[in-house]
C-alpha cells in the first residue's frame, strides 16, 4: 500500500492533485478542502489510499491521516464505494462523522448527496461501533444537524462540497448563486444555513 506521497505539486485540477515522486507524476482524488491547501510548484505531503479494482488502481489522497482512516473504515459498509466515502469526507470532518454515528444522527447522513432515509439507517447500524468516539473537538453542532466549522460561510462549504463532487467551479459557483434565495430564506427566520438541504438544491439545479 502507497501510505503517503511527497514532492513538488505539479498540477490542481478541481477534483485532483499531480505530486512528483521521484520524477513520477502521481495522481490523486482529493476532497475540496485539501485541495485548497495545495499549491502548484510548492512542496506536500498527502496521506493516500489505493483503491485496487479489476481495471484500474486509484490512489485517494487526504491532508490528515485520520481522513484517510476514516475514508478506508467507512468503506468497510455494504453498499460504500470510495466516491460515496469521499463525499460523506467533503460534506463532515471525520471527528463529526465520529458524533454523527455515536448519536444516531440520521438527518446528518442524509446530507451526504446519495445517502437517503433507508442508507442512512443502515450505516448508522453498520458503522456505529467501527469508527469509535470523537478524536477532538468536535466540530460545531447546528440545529437538526452537523455542519463543518471553519471553513468560512456557507457559500465557501457549498462550494467545496460541490468540487468534491468533481463539478467545474464555474458550474459549482452557478448552483451556489442558484440556491441562494433558500440561504437568505434561513437566515432572514433568524436560522443557522443548513449545507444539507442547500447541496440537495444546488444538485437538482445541475441535472436541468
Amino acid at each position: 500500500m502507497i501510505a503517503f506521497v511527497s514532492g513538488p505539486v505539479a498540477a490542481v485540477t478541481p477534483s485532483s492533485a499531480v505530486v512528483e515522486v521521484g520524477g513520477v507524476g502521481m495522481l490523486v482524488h482529493c476532497g475540496p478542502s485539501t485541495l485548497a491547501a495545495l499549491t502548484v510548484g510548492e512542496p506536500a505531503k498527502l496521506f493516500t489510499a489505493l483503491v485496487v479494482r479489476e481495471d484500474s488502481l486509484t490512489l485517494y489522497g487526504f491532508a490528515t491521516d485520520d481522513e484517510r482512516t476514516v475514508f478506508e473504515l467507512l468503506q468497510t459498509a455494504s453498499g460504500i464505494g470510495p466516491k460515496v466515502a469521499q463525499a460523506m469526507l467533503s460534506v463532515h470532518a471525520p471527528d463529526t462523522l465520529r458524533m454523527i454515528f455515536m448519536t444516531g444522527d440520521e438527518a446528518a447522513l442524509t446530507q451526504v448527496p446519495g445517502i437517503g432515509k433507508k442508507g442512512a439507517q443502515r450505516l448508522l447500524l453498520e458503522l456505529k461501533e467501527r469508527l469509535g468516539p470523537p478524536s477532538g473537538a468536535v466540530p460545531g453542532q447546528v440545529q437538526n444537524g452537523w455542519t463543518r466549522a471553519g471553513l468560512g460561510s456557507w457559500r465557501i462549504q457549498l462550494l467545496e462540497a460541490l468540487t468534491g463532487l468533481g463539478w467545474s467551479a464555474r458550474e459549482a459557483d452557478d448552483a451556489v448563486t442558484a440556491v441562494a434565495p433558500l440561504a437568505a430564506e434561513q437566515e432572514a427566520a433568524g436560522q443557522t444555513v443548513q449545507l444539507g438541504p442547500l447541496l440537495k438544491a444546488a444538485l437538482r439545479t445541475m441535472k436541468k
